[in-house]
């Protein structure tokens, strides 16, 4: 197992957790000097937040854990492609570079639709890199979103037969 995978197991983890409350499971470990100082995962619905992605929630930890907004020679691992909001967040809180299990097509904003990490004009880029133990982390969104229809389903049939 590589470093990468290794660190990016760890998000898996985390995922895991998103997974348990019913959450899209996405899950995020920020890494300096090969431990890791914050942890995250997806928690909007439960913290009915936003701002409550796994990223944000990992910057937050730590940035505690550093004291320091600044994240300067820290690598992030999450487990899906950072939106638009969590793609300004690891630019602004100076990230070195971050690791991806799967790309976003429908919001991605690492490359997918937009590449907020590389705008030449900040002040700031963001080196990125993609698919790490990519089956894992893919397979986990996919089983996730065909529970979710397949429950959609279901609650439609059972309100029907009760009508």
């Amino acid at each position: 197992m590589t470093r990468e995978e290794k660190y990016m197991a760890e998000a898996i983890k985390q995922a895991k957790k998103a997974y348990q409350l019913g959450e899209v499971p996405i899950g995020c470990v920020i890494v300096y000097e090969d431990k890791i100082i914050g942890r995250g995962y997806n928690r909007r619905v439960t913290d009915k937040n936003t701002l409550s992605h796994a990223e944000l929630n990992a910057i937050k930890k730590a940035s505690k854990k550093l004291g320091d907004w600044r994240l300067d020679n820290c690598e992030m691992y999450v487990t899906l492609e950072p939106c638009q909001m969590c793609a300004g967040a690891i630019v602004q809180s100076r990230i070195k570079k971050v690791y991806s299990g799967c790309m976003n097509p429908k919001a991605g904003c690492a490359g997918s639709i937009l590449n907020l990490l590389n705008v030449p004009q900040f002040n700031h880029q963001v080196e990125f890199e993609t698919d790490v133990l990519h089956d894992k982390c893919a397979s986990m969104l996919t089983n996730y979103f065909k529970e979710m229809r397949e429950r959609k389903k279901q609650l439609k049939v059972e309100n029907k037969e009760e009508s």
